[in-house]
């Protein structure tokens, strides 16, 4: 079942879940996703960042949208990390059913007036739309952009930036970075204040830098409001490295050789990911 952000976001808001957005960036992937999706009875959002679109081109996005079509679960195909209004309406026109514009970077008057811009022409095809406020951390080059000093959610600008934007749903900025955590950088939430934004701005919240944090945080995360989760590298990391592992026979050759397995790992990720949240099995509620 093919859904937008709105559709997928708005009942874990209200039974407090979080709906895991796995990016994804080729089709053995995709399918290892929705398939454990599926089988754990879990929402699910296909999150695809333009540098992964670039890789698979716009091309991929009808067979992703038509196997979403057809899942026993609610899907969202999501536009991750767009840069600008034009890079927002090119998504919108591709097919997908929710678009993130991510002005965090610049001052929060350029923030707002974007991010409202897009809202307007979202809204009017039934695509949801999802901001920043506040700035992830970097990690390293294959990360998405982040900045090297964390800018916390202030909860009053989250009330604020909700309300002259009409935004469906807000990323926030409570300590976590893109990529996975070098050694000299500890994973730490600031719960407290997500606690603070969530009851200055009650629609879904939205955690990027999902990977590689303490399970312990994140799954609190979640009971203090946290409604949507980013997992990139983790589930990487873990069809790379099964990759890895299968390549070492050079034998091996064929991609149905290789692939399974790698999905296979991925999977193990990901339905560990999907309990955490608490997303299995609320399916039955859509």
């Amino acid at each position: 079942m093919l859904v937008n952000g709105s559709q997928i976001l708005a009942p874990a808001n209200e039974n407090n879940f979080a709906v895991p957005a796995f990016n994804i960036s080729d089709w053995a992937m995709f399918t290892g996703i929705i398939d454990i999706s599926e089988e754990l009875g879990a929402p699910l959002i296909v999150a695809i960042h333009p540098n992964e679109l670039r890789h698979t081109t716009r091309a991929f996005l009808p067979s992703i949208i038509e196997r979403a079509k057809s899942s026993s679960v609610p899907v969202a195909i999501h536009w991750d990390h767009g840069a600008s209004f034009e890079q927002a309406v090119v998504a919108i026109q591709s097919g997908f059913t929710s678009v993130m514009i991510d002005k965090s970077m610049e001052s929060f008057d350029e923030n707002v007036a974007v991010t409202k811009k897009v809202v307007e022409i979202a809204h009017a095809v039934d695509v949801s739309v999802e901001a920043e406020l506040g700035t992830i951390g970097a990690t390293d080059s294959y990360a998405e952009a982040g900045s090297d000093t964390i800018i916390y959610t202030d909860p009053a600008d989250a009330a604020e930036f909700v309300a002259r934007t009409g935004v469906d749903s807000l990323a926030v900025a409570i300590g976590t970075r893109h990529g996975i955590y070098p050694p000299e950088l500890k994973p730490e939430l600031k719960l407290d204040l997500l606690e603070r934004i969530k009851a200055a701005a009650p629609l879904p919240l939205v955690l990027h830098g999902g990977s590689n944090n303490p399970d312990e945080e994140i799954g609190q995360s979640v009971k203090l409001g946290i409604n949507k989760i980013n997992i990139s590298s983790d589930i990487k990391v873990a069809y790379h490295q099964k990759m890895r592992e299968v390549l070492t026979d050079p034998a091996v050759r064929e991609p149905m050789d290789v692939q399974p397995q790698c999905i296979a790992a991925m999977k193990e990720v990901a339905a560990h990911k999907i309990r955490l949240f608490g997303a299995d099995g609320k399916a039955d509620l859509y």
